[in-house]
């Protein structure tokens, strides 16, 4: 195939991931009716039909599927290492895009960045709240920020933050009129406040600990959120009971605003990392944000 040829390639790729030639089309600057031109000439040069186009979404036949796969790393490894060549710049550079949940985001990505950013002003970082597994490679992103039992083995993993624990909490207009639970499964008979998510499958359940004893409780309650603030809202206003990390509603505790139940039995457990795949070429200014978010205990 003629080099020139390797642009059709490039807008395929986006095609395919994006499953839209509208997203594509945004994402490569181009106009849909080009991008659209540039895949059927695409095809016709190689003689196989590489998507399935509707009226609502365009999908890779096997063939699309096959090339997919096997360009797909290919052109990532080419383009981590164009992005390296900025080491023979005076200070690193470069977009560093991360998946992370909304706490992570706040309470370790944030103030890593806040630090970093004034003295390397030619870095530029995205971050992507997002609760689910997501997929970085698919969805190319140069790392991702999850709890440690959460990283695929795969995948290189740097510890960013402490040890968590979860807690159980309530208002005291709450509890002004209901017993405090005494042991996860009198979370059942309680108003609770959940969670959706993706990973899960649905709603969050529950998790304790004590003495090597594991349980998970599906709890119900009037309330469902994706997201921490609404939760946190939620328990302040005694609409009902919230499984929040400690971090968060210590202060709130100690202002008399929350009350907590079932501290013996919320243990803790491993921390923040920032994970992401070995076989690509850190850019400086990568190894220089992973640098600033690397955990080296208490300060």
């Amino acid at each position: 195939m003629a080099r020139e040829n390797l642009n059709d390639l490039v807008a395929f790729l986006a095609v395919a991931k994006t499953r839209s030639f509208t997203r594509a089309a945004a994402q490569l600057g181009v106009s849909q009716s080009a991008l659209s031109h540039a895949m059927r000439g695409l095809e016709e040069r190689l003689g196989l039909r590489l998507l399935i186009r509707t009226t609502r979404s365009v999908a890779p036949t096997e063939a699309g599927e096959r090339l997919l796969s096997s360009l797909g790393p290919r052109f990532e490894e080419i383009e981590a290492e164009i992005a390296a060549l900025s080491e023979l710049r005076d200070k690193p550079a470069g977009t560093i895009r991360i998946t992370a949940g909304e706490h992570a985001a706040e309470t370790v990505l944030w103030p890593a960045v806040e630090r970093l950013l004034p003295a390397y002003p030619d870095i530029h970082v995205e971050i992507i709240v997002d609760y689910g597994l997501t997929d970085i490679v698919a969805e190319r992103y140069d790392a991702g920020v999850r709890l440690g039992e959460q990283v695929a083995k795969d995948m290189i993993a740097v510890r960013i933050g402490p040890d968590m624990r979860m807690a159980v909490v309530g208002a005291p207009a709450y509890f002004a009129q209901r017993s405090r639970p005494a042991a996860p499964p009198d979370l059942t008979s309680h108003r609770c406040i959940n969670m959706r998510m993706p990973t899960y499958g649905g709603l969050f359940a529950w998790e304790f600990e004590k003495e090597e004893r594991e349980l998970k409780v599906r709890v119900e309650g009037p309330l469902v959120f994706n997201n921490l603030a609404l939760r946190l809202k939620g328990a302040l206003s005694g609409l009902g009971l919230a499984y929040l990390p400690e971090d968060v509603v210590q202060p709130l505790i100690r202002q008399g605003r929350l009350v907590r139940v079932l501290e013996d039995w919320c243990a803790p457990f491993a921390g923040y990392h920032l994970y992401y795949p070995g076989r690509r070429q850190a850019s400086p200014a990568f190894a220089v944000l992973v640098d600033a978010l690397r955990y080296r205990g208490a300060r």
